[in-house]
């Protein structure tokens, strides 16, 4: 009996099979379809948003102009910009360090800086708890300084994602061409300015746009460490729907989703830029 032999299927011939297709799109469809209701029933003209009444942009007048609602928003959007800003100079020298140098205990000084990524987010917010506690953190403080103990806390967990990305960009970087550098009379500085970062800038963009969303998403750390006057965009959000979720809270989420889209599609542009530079030169 003649067995006839079944030709192997490339990689990326998967996505030809209709059944391939379909369940990517279910997968999609599960991911998307609640924040399409979402945005969708923002527009609803009805305090109940599982009856649509109508088209209307009353609940984004009102969700603009609820004070409360828009210094949270501010609060997280300043939380997330600063933690960025210092999660990605930190977590760009942690990737230059742990990628170039060779010292002792290097794998333990890897699984501590591992600890804020794997550890329960419970957990690091009881422990910043206690921390900001026993130091005495100054509470009382003008603004923006009174989202201290927050920006730390966010600093403390964001680093390490932004530190696993760049890392691994760099394992890709030709040494060669740092020694080239040096051999024309470059010096340290020249060399990591000219050379080392433009190869790490995706990285980067991608480290700072995975640690801004972080930051902005976050939820429990931050409950744990903000104070009565600093309340941010996710805890005033699960203040207002432990009663109800009405077509308010759906407009300001749909915003923040609108900002998160909108700097996703910006550091998406300047990468693919960066990349066309880079393989130009």
């Amino acid at each position: 009996m003649f067995w006839k032999r079944r030709t192997p299927i490339a990689p990326l011939e998967y996505s030809r099979r209709t059944s391939m297709r379909l369940w990517v799109g279910l997968v999609l469809f599960f991911l998307y379809a609640p924040l399409i209701t979402l945005i969708a029933f923002s527009f609803n003209d009805s305090r109940r948003n599982i009856v649509w009444r109508g088209f209307t942009l009353d609940y984004y007048e009102r969700a603009l102009n609820n004070a409360s609602l828009m210094e949270a928003l501010l609060n997280s959007l300043t939380i997330a910009a600063l933690a960025t800003a210092v999660s990605v100079v930190l977590g760009a020298l942690a990737a230059v360090m742990l990628w170039r140098f060779r010292f002792p205990f290097k794998s333990g000084a890897e699984g501590a800086m591992a600890l804020p990524i794997v550890v329960p987010e419970i957990c690091l917010g009881v422990a910043f708890l206690v921390f900001f506690a026993r130091i005495g953190f100054p509470a009382n403080l003008p603004w923006p300084l009174n989202l201290g103990q927050i920006i730390i806390a966010h600093i403390t967990f964001c680093f390490p994602f932004v530190a696993m990305v760049v890392r691994s960009r760099l394992t890709s970087f030709n040494r060669e061409e740092e020694e080239a550098a040096k051999d024309l009379g470059a010096s340290e500085w020249q060399t990591f300015r000219d050379i080392l970062l433009p190869h790490m800038k995706p990285g980067l963009i991608a480290g700072a746009l995975l640690a801004f969303t972080l930051s902005l998403d976050d939820f429990v750390i931050t409950f744990f460490t903000s104070g009565p006057n600093t309340i941010t965009f996710p805890v005033k959000v699960y203040s207002m729907v432990r009663f109800s979720v009405t077509p308010e809270v759906n407009a300001a989420s749909a915003m923040v989703i609108a900002i998160t889209v909108i700097l996703t599609t910006i550091a998406l542009k300047l990468q693919s830029r960066m990349g066309q530079i880079t393989q130009r030169h």
